[in-house]
């Protein structure tokens, strides 16, 4: 069995080596080993350890994507090959109809579309397509974001695309750490099914609502083409990898960070703020309210 040192140790050394913001990884190392060093980590099973070192990460550092996390599940330790960690999110995305949990026409011709997942382009495009052409002859469309738990960020792209007449509309920067460089999204230019276009729409949250969640309802309201509706969501803006460190402990570390063009930051720890303030079981209701 692998010892809660070891793990640290090895936690550590990605955390050091891969985090986006680099000058913080000595306060995280102190605080980790700090805590090791007076015994807050003794006599704790494998999955507690994740958890409180996880709250101890977030103390020094909060940022809601760095963690460790427990899999029941044991795990090679050896590096996947790309090819297979892609089939094996492939066969998932599928297995979670790429994310489009529910479409459907409300009374009041209203369009709704329930999001739980924010599938990669290149997987979910045909699903999003088929789903937009059965919303385009709908008044007006709510976007049911409050289960969704996160995504890629060329799904959102593909996504926003829908909602906006061209390709000239700039959604978000992402500057990654190990390449040092930013990659811009912009709108597209070719779409599958029709535009959404001269219409209202209004997009759900809640606080589970995270990451590419979070992506998609701040650049529709940064960019003011929707509404948001219901809680502010939970705030994690980085793009994260994720490396076992253990066969049964990962550790996930934001290697990249949004940026968004119109306010020039992101959601992080801060998380995604509606416009409407409502519990999150009643947004959908108070979205009707406001459309009719």
């Amino acid at each position: 069995m692998t010892t809660h040192e070891a793990i640290l140790d090895a936690a550590l050394a990605r955390i050091t080596a891969g985090y986006v913001y680099p000058e913080k990884t000595a306060a995280i190392e102190a605080a980790i080993r700090g805590r090791l060093a007076e015994g807050a980590y003794e006599g704790l099973a494998e999955q507690e350890l994740c958890e409180q070192v996880t709250r101890d990460l977030q103390a020094v550092c909060p940022d809601k994507h760095l963690r460790l996390l427990w899999s029941e599940e044991p795990q090679s330790m050896d590096e996947e090959p790309e090819s297979v960690a892609r089939e094996r999110f492939a066969q998932y995305a599928r297995a979670n109809n790429y994310g489009v949990r529910r479409v459907e026409q409300l009374d009041g011709n209203i369009g709704y579309l329930d999001l739980r997942m924010i599938a990669p382009a290149e997987l979910g495009g045909p699903a999003f397509a088929a789903a937009m052409q059965l919303l385009a002859p709908t008044e007006a469309l709510i976007i049911d974001l409050r289960e969704c738990a996160g995504g890629a960020p060329e799904g959102v792209q593909l996504w926003c695309s829908y909602l906006f007449a061209n390709d000239e509309v700039h959604l978000n920067d992402i500057y990654e750490r190990k390449t040092d460089s930013i990659r811009q999204y912009w709108t597209l230019g070719h779409l599958a099914a029709p535009r959404y276009l001269d219409r209202r729409v209004v997009v759900l949250t809640s606080d589970f609502t995270f990451s590419g969640g979070e992506e998609l309802a701040y650049n529709l309201k940064a960019l003011k083409r929707g509404t948001l509706v219901g809680e502010t969501t939970r705030g994690g803006a980085h793009p994260t990898a994720r490396i076992p460190v253990a066969p049964h402990v990962m550790v996930t570390v934001p290697t990249a960070r949004s940026i968004n063009p119109v306010t020039g930051t992101n959601w992080e720890g801060v998380g995604v703020e509606p416009d409407v303030k409502v519990p999150a079981e009643d947004a959908l209701e108070t979205a009707l309210n406001l459309l009719r």
